[in-house]
């Protein structure tokens, strides 16, 4: 097996702390907006701002669509208790069906995922909305693991001014949450987007996180070959499904992709 990093937590966390509050004292804003889903991203994320530039002036947004999980409005309720953010819900359901009703037919196959891009789309809608309201910079929540699987939504989950753990790897958000006290029932559960009833990360991707990121970061971080991996005992379907994941969703991670071209 790839021998995944050791981080030193507590350092780690000072230093996204450190990043976050400079980033904002670079670019002049004073507030912060995210959404909040009750994933355990999300809650680190509000965790370390609230920390970076005072609970005062973060804002959590859950956006709930009418098939979103009860627990999860719950949970990211939790993290505004614990944190003592401020909070905003906006519920997306009319917007969604808006356009689900106008351009989605009944017999699309993909019909599911194409639903789930359209609340990601438009809950980042919302928070840059209050982002230009309010003064606000958005903090994105997506960790390492998923901007290099390519799962997240181009222009929806993706897009954000500042991300303090695009760098961390899932496994290690785990670590981070613990740390930081992010109550027990967001750490423990299986991670979702919770775009449809039901879904889970894993069971979409097809593996474990703890198998994947160690994939990942033989390929990523340490520039190892596929069959390099495999020589460590990692499973060959697991590291040739990671590395076509890796690169068929390249294009996600460069956008927008240019020519390069100087006359």
């Amino acid at each position: 097996m790839v021998n995944f990093r050791k981080i030193k937590t507590e350092k780690t966390v000072d230093l996204l702390i450190d990043f976050t509050r400079k980033e904002f004292e670079k670019s002049g804003f004073k507030k912060g907006v995210l959404g909040l889903s009750g994933g355990i991203d999300s809650a680190v994320v509000a965790a370390l701002a609230s920390k970076a530039i005072g609970a005062e002036n973060v804002t959590g947004i859950l956006m709930p669509y009418k098939t979103s999980s009860r627990s999860s409005v719950e949970d990211a309720l939790k993290i505004v208790e614990m944190t003592g953010i401020d909070h905003k819900v906006v519920e997306i359901t009319n917007a969604v069906d808006a356009i689900e009703s106008f351009n989605m037919e009944k017999s699309d196959r993909i019909k599911g995922v194409r639903l789930g891009n359209v609340m990601a789309r438009v809950r980042m809608i919302t928070l840059f909305d209050f982002s230009s309201a309010n003064d606000a910079l958005v903090l994105g929540t997506g960790n390492k693991s998923e901007i290099h699987l390519g799962y997240f939504t181009l222009f929806g989950d993706s897009a954000s001014a500042i991300n303090p753990v695009a760098d961390i790897y899932k496994t290690e958000i785990f670590e981070l949450a613990d740390f930081m006290g992010i109550p027990r029932e967001i750490i423990s559960k299986p991670p979702s987007a919770d775009l449809m009833e039901g879904q889970t990360d894993e069971s979409d991707i097809g593996f474990r996180y703890a198998d994947m990121d160690r994939v990942i970061y033989g390929l990523v971080d340490l520039g190892l070959t596929p069959e390099q991996i495999i020589e460590t005992g990692e499973d060959p379907h697991l590291v040739k499904s990671i590395q076509k994941r890796i690169i068929t969703m390249e294009y996600k991670r460069k956008i927008p992709i240019t020519s390069g071209y100087r006359p």
